[in-house]
């Protein structure tokens, strides 16, 4: 199997690890779309979100838990708003086939725009 993320799991790619928990590591992307942005996979190789929804249950309660101790660690100084984004499929933006999430610090006006942003005013 060739997969970038096993890679960095089992030592033979670098990582910036800012997370290491049971089942779960989370890293800092090679190209952050922000300051702060971090993902997180599963230890497991799994495809994606919906091949094992326990696992994603994990990974996704390792972001969340991230996040929250964040707040503690300085309340006042880390960001308030985060979007936490994991996609299934190459045409929902999926570039590597092992489940991972995206834990991304919001600001307002910050200029980021989401995947499927197009920009277009609509009904909702």
């Amino acid at each position: 199997m060739n997969c970038v993320f096993c890679e960095i799991l089992y030592g033979s790619e670098p990582a910036t690890v800012v997370y290491d928990g049971i089942g779960v590591l989370g890293i800092v992307p090679l190209n952050p779309v922000v300051e702060g942005h971090v993902i997180f996979m599963p230890r497991k190789h799994v495809r994606d979100a919906s091949e094992e929804p326990r696992v994603t249950g994990y990974v996704m309660e390792a972001a969340s838990e991230y996040i929250k101790q964040l707040h503690r660690r300085d309340p006042e100084d880390k960001p308030q708003a985060f979007n936490i984004i994991t996609s299934i499929g190459a045409e929902a933006t999926q570039s590597v086939f092992h489940l991972h999430v995206h834990v991304v610090p919001r600001a307002a006006n910050d200029g980021l725009a989401l995947p499927w942003y197009s920009g277009k005013k609509g009904k909702h």
